[in-house]
């Protein structure tokens, strides 16, 4: 079978044509990469993916993790790409290389993690995880704790989690009860147990750190009580190395729907009375500096989601292709059977993947573009709107990329059929391993409810304005092409639609109806989410027009071609759907809130 992961062509597309970024280059920041040292470092990361990453996956899956007195064993066959995979530094890319990084424009890195993700998201997450744990220390944390920890999280020397979760305090973080004493030297000793740890116990690091949520006695209730420590399972001395096991143990393990090779951990804090901690930043600071890492997580996730279902369109576009089954429709009864891509709902399920998987990655590829502008801002006030952009779509990100990446990977195996649903072909594994994204991170549901009541209404609606502007232009651009105004016309139409549901919603939310507002929550990300996908798409048929007429290539006609037609799918055949959605959401009926609970069933 071929071995598929993504669309290089479209990579190029994206960062080349429609964003730009060789205009980063010229920044100081970014002058020692050229297009060239971009390109080789991208194919270097499909080929150590075919090679080295790829070859695992399915296994891993089959072998899973085990626990033995407290310690997870992960796949054997992770082993040798995972040391390869650190060695060849391929963690936090866009980290300066004093700290081990790549120095990478944001988006680029998203390039090559998205073979590497690709190729064995369960993999390589074991090295990427401490990413997350490695930038708050080098945010908040002391000079020693930075110096202590920073670059070996960066480097994957070691590893790191995110122990947040419990038994009782789920969603909910403030319920939680891990409890904090400060010890006479400054450490604080912790005692709880958290659940549904990613990586949080595995033999593939020398150490993890693991960042924990967790109350000292007196503290505020609720949130603003909570505080973070660094828990090391080794605890590490002032010198750097390596001392006694740390009082912190898995005391089980989840079976899964997917992901079987990553070991999702119960963890004990403290059953012996001797877990250690640092604490990070200052005491009852937890949920702000959490925020940082939770924040990049639900980027990664949505992130996650996107590529499982990049990988099965393009599984399920090879299958099409090889697949000869039934007579073409308008063929002679005594034709011979064709390759299933040339049925019409074969190529409508084929056309809505495509329209989607490309039209999440400009989008996601746009926002990681949007943390290297702000960074690069040379105003207060500039950097404030890319930042401003930021926050508005981090929610986006995470839930419809990891919905619309679901919904890719359900459709793949329907191109399939009955072979899809059978371990022996690759989308059975990529629809299991994709529906922790919609659920890991705070729930979609969740990021609805961020969206509506926090994002969408920050200052006086400044950010969705922001975004509503940028649609615009790119309206405004498509209808300056010759063949692009009908759909420029569509996209205008849905826009306004949106910001009138968006002001309604926000009103209602204000009102003593905000029960009414928030069961419209999920459904109005989702038709935001529909409304990016137009823009993606229209600023893509802009791009394409603007090459065709300049004479491109003969080899690149087809792929603008297909730019341009699969635009014209999603405004004209997916956005109208987006128009009920939105009329139901403008209507705001109240049914689900007024529902008497009985009346649901026994």
């Amino acid at each position: 079978m071929t071995q598929l992961i993504t669309d290089r062509r479209d990579i190029d597309f994206i960062l080349y044509e429609q964003l730009d970024t060789q205009a980063l280059l010229k920044e100081e920041k970014y002058r020692g990469f050229t297009r060239k040292s971009l390109d080789m470092m991208i194919t270097e990361a499909r080929n150590f993916a075919l090679k080295e990453l790829l070859p695992v996956c399915a296994e891993g899956d089959r072998q899973g993790v085990s626990l033995d007195n407290g310690e997870v064993k992960v796949p054997p066959c992770f082993r040798r790409p995972h040391n390869l995979y650190v060695e060849g530094a391929w963690t936090s890319l866009h980290e300066p290389e004093e700290l081990g990084g790549q120095g990478l424009p944001p988006s680029v890195a998203r390039a090559v993690q998205e073979f590497m993700v690709g190729a064995n998201y369960t993999l390589v997450n074991y090295a990427n995880f401490g990413h997350g744990t490695g930038k708050m220390i080098d945010l908040f944390g002391t000079p020693e704790q930075k110096k202590l920890f920073v670059k070996k999280l960066y480097t994957a020397q070691w590893t790191g989690g995110m122990l947040l979760t419990e038994s009782e305090a789920g969603s909910d973080v403030g319920a939680l009860t891990t409890e904090a004493v400060k010890n006479p030297d400054g450490t604080y000793s912790l005692t709880g147990t958290k659940i549904f740890i990613t990586n949080g116990e595995h033999d593939l690091a020398e150490n993890i750190i693991s960042p924990v949520l967790a109350r000292v006695p007196g503290a505020p209730a609720g949130t603003r009580g909570i505080s973070i420590f660094i828990v090391p399972k080794y605890w590490v001395n002032s010198d750097g190395s390596l001392g006694e096991r740390n009082d912190i143990w898995c005391t089980g393990i989840e079976e899964k729907m997917g992901i079987h090779g990553s070991a999702c951990c119960t963890m004990t804090l403290g059953s012996k009375g001797r877990c250690r901690g640092f604490l990070l930043g200052e005491e009852n600071q937890g949920m702000k500096i959490m925020f940082h890492m939770m924040n990049e997580a639900r980027l990664n996730v949505g992130f996650q989601g996107f590529v499982h279902g990049a990988v099965s369109y393009q599984y399920a576009l090879n299958y099409a292709r090889e697949r000869v089954q039934g007579k073409d429709l308008t063929g002679a009864k005594d034709a011979p059977s064709v390759p299933i891509i040339r049925h019409p709902d074969v190529r409508r399920m084929l056309m809505w993947m495509k329209a989607h998987v490309e039209g999440l990655r400009s989008f996601i590829y746009y926002t990681e573009t949007l943390f290297a502008k702000a960074d690069l801002a040379c105003t207060t006030e500039e950097c404030d709107y890319y930042k401003a952009l930021i926050e508005l779509f981090t929610p986006l990100v995470k839930a419809y990329s990891a919905q619309r990446g679901f919904e890719v990977t359900v459709q793949a195996m329907q191109v399939y059929g009955g072979a899809g649903y059978c371990k022996e072909y690759p989308v059975e594994q990529q629809m299991r391993d994709c529906k922790i994204a919609s659920i890991y991170e705070g729930t979609d549901g969740i990021q609805a409810m961020d969206l509506l009541g926090r994002k969408l209404v920050a200052d006086g609606g400044k950010a969705f304005n922001y975004f509503i502007k940028q649609v615009q232009q790119t309206i405004g651009a498509a209808k300056e092409k010759n063949g692009l105004g009908h759909m420029a016309l569509a996209l205008e139409n849905a826009s306004h639609r949106l910001a009138e549901a968006a002001a309604v919603l926000s009103k209602t939310a204000k009102s003593p109806n905000v029960k009414q507002a928030f069961a419209h929550a999920f459904p109005f990300l989702e038709a935001m989410g529909d409304v990016i996908m137009g823009w993606m798409r229209l600023w893509r048929a802009v791009v394409a027009t603007d090459a065709l007429a300049k004479g491109a290539k003969a080899k690149d006609q087809e792929f603008y071609l297909g730019q341009i037609k699969t635009s014209e799918f999603f405004i004209h055949a997916v956005l109208p759907c987006t128009l009920g959605k939105m009329d139901s959401i403008i209507h705001m009926c109240n049914a689900a809130n007024e529902m008497e609970e009985a009346w649901f069933g026994n």
